[in-house]
């Protein structure tokens, strides 16, 4: 019996006919595609996006080499070297990170005990080569310099959750 009503659907078109219903109800309810380079969609205030490093107020570095973040990051992206300066104090003399690699974890941002490496909502970038996507330290600091503004509002936004 049932391959009867089988076949009696399938010559009534009864599944198509559903689609079509299905596509007039929805053909003149209003549009919820987003066109994204001009319409932004609302970020999370902990989203995890391109790092930057920071400086203190007077320009220097944060970063200690204290190397929690290469020890603590699990896909292994980020490379520290160090070195002792002339006042006693250690600084990196080599910061890298491999985007390529990076799962964008935050652990790195975590584990830093002077909020030296952060995470931005920064997600517009890209890289044709492999090589653009490995950011040195260099490169890390002027990302940093960019939008410490933005980056101390967030930082300021999500205090209160930790």
């Amino acid at each position: 019996m049932s391959a009867i009503k089988d076949l009696v659907k399938s010559f009534m078109l009864t599944e198509l006919l559903k689609g079509m219903a299905l596509t007039g109800r929805h053909f003149l309810s209003k549009n919820i595609t987003v066109q994204f380079p001009e319409e932004k969609t609302p970020l999370s205030p902990r989203f995890r996006g391109l790092h930057a490093l920071r400086r203190y107020e007077n320009g220097e570095e944060r970063c200690i080499a204290c190397k929690l973040c290469e020890a603590v990051c699990p896909a292994m992206a980020i490379t520290i070297e160090s070195d002792v300066r002339a006042d006693g104090s250690r600084r990196t003399t080599r910061y890298d990170i491999d985007l390529t690699k990076c799962i964008f974890c935050g652990f790195c941002e975590e584990s830093c005990p002077v909020d030296s490496i952060v995470e931005t909502d920064i997600f517009e970038y890209h890289g044709e080569k492999r090589g653009d996507l490995y950011f040195t330290k260099e490169m890390l600091l002027a990302v940093g310099d960019r939008y410490e503004p933005q980056i101390a509002a967030s930082k300021e936004a999500d205090a209160k959750y930790r």
